[in-house]
């Protein structure tokens, strides 16, 4: 499967987390006047993703994405730049409107189960030391964008064979979240 690029970061190898690590920052793409975001935080849930929403590197197949506590994102330099991809979707993507670089979700539905948590590209970053990826989500969603459905099995295969369990939605932790949050809002009791 080496002629598919799934992302640099999957390409190239997974690097683990270093213990120490407490965050860094992001920069855009562009040449100078980098839009830069500062991350206070190691990341969470870090995951290849393969919906149509994320913004994935030129040739890459999937986006490579995480969740940082949204206390602490700050934009830090050139936040002019910045403006939302599509303001009707759950995450607020917040891209620089020049090289078009996500550079973080926000979701403002406090009733969502992910409210309080931004979604972050950590390949944006020059520090080393981010949470690698623990899983893939959305696998299938990639043919949407162009990927032949016959390469789906060999590319499942591939992320398996690099440590990450394949799945059509994110994974079951995180999906557990998501219908828990909506069972409370709909007042359905849980025994504990």
């Amino acid at each position: 499967m080496s002629d598919i690029k799934l992302h640099p970061s999957l390409d190239n190898g997974l690097s683990p987390a270093a213990s120490d690590f407490t965050g860094g920052t992001l920069q855009c793409l562009c040449a100078a006047d980098k839009v830069e975001v500062t991350i206070a935080a190691q990341t969470l849930h870090n995951h290849a993703c393969g919906c149509s929403k994320c913004w994935k590197p030129a040739g890459a197949t999937f986006a490579v994405i995480a969740v940082v506590p949204r206390d602490a994102v700050s934009v830090t330099a050139h936040a002019d730049k910045l403006a939302i991809v599509d303001e009707n979707a759950a995450i607020q993507r917040h891209a620089c409107t020049a090289c078009h670089a996500h550079m973080y979700g926000r979701i403002e539905n406090k009733d969502h189960a992910f409210y309080g948590l931004d979604f972050v590209h950590t390949e944006l970053s020059p520090q080393a030391g981010w949470a690698a990826p623990g899983f893939a989500a959305f696998v299938s969603s990639i043919i949407e964008t162009g990927t032949p459905p016959e390469q789906m099995k060999g590319i499942r295969t591939h992320l398996r064979s690099i440590g990450l369990e394949t799945y059509d939605c994110l994974s079951p932790d995180l999906m557990d979240v998501l219908a828990t949050q909506v069972a409370k809002l709909k007042g359905v009791a849980h025994a504990k």
